[in-house]
């Protein structure tokens, strides 16, 4: 199993942050079998303000690289993924190449 933390930021509009709750409330069936199908086993988003922090599990060998592109191959998706980005903005340390940001993991209560 690998993990990764990534952020992203929602707009600056309180109506855009809870079209975004509740899409995410009700998301796309198409959209969760599809991130299954690329090898992602569990994912979370927690937000604050408008300040989103994603933990994402998936299986061993899983390479966002090689791996992530997979998800535009479904429509459904890249019309899911087309209407979240109306909804979205990069956090102010994502590189320009970067949606969601990747952030450094510091602490795993199970490496001691």
């Amino acid at each position: 199993m690998q993990s990764y933390g990534l952020t992203l930021m929602l707009k600056n509009d309180q109506e855009i942050v809870e079209r975004y709750k509740d899409y995410h409330r009700h998301a796309w069936p198409e959209v969760v079998a599809r991130l299954r199908e690329i090898g992602i086993t569990q994912m979370r988003i927690y937000l604050i303000g408008r300040r989103m922090f994603m933990y994402m599990e998936a299986a061993d060998g899983f390479d966002p690289d090689r791996d992530f592109p997979k998800l535009n191959d479904l429509p459904r998706y890249r019309e899911w993924d087309e209407l979240m980005r109306t909804l979205q903005e990069r956090a102010p340390e994502a590189k320009p190449d970067e949606w969601w940001a990747p952030m450094e993991e510091v602490f795993d209560l199970n490496w001691k």
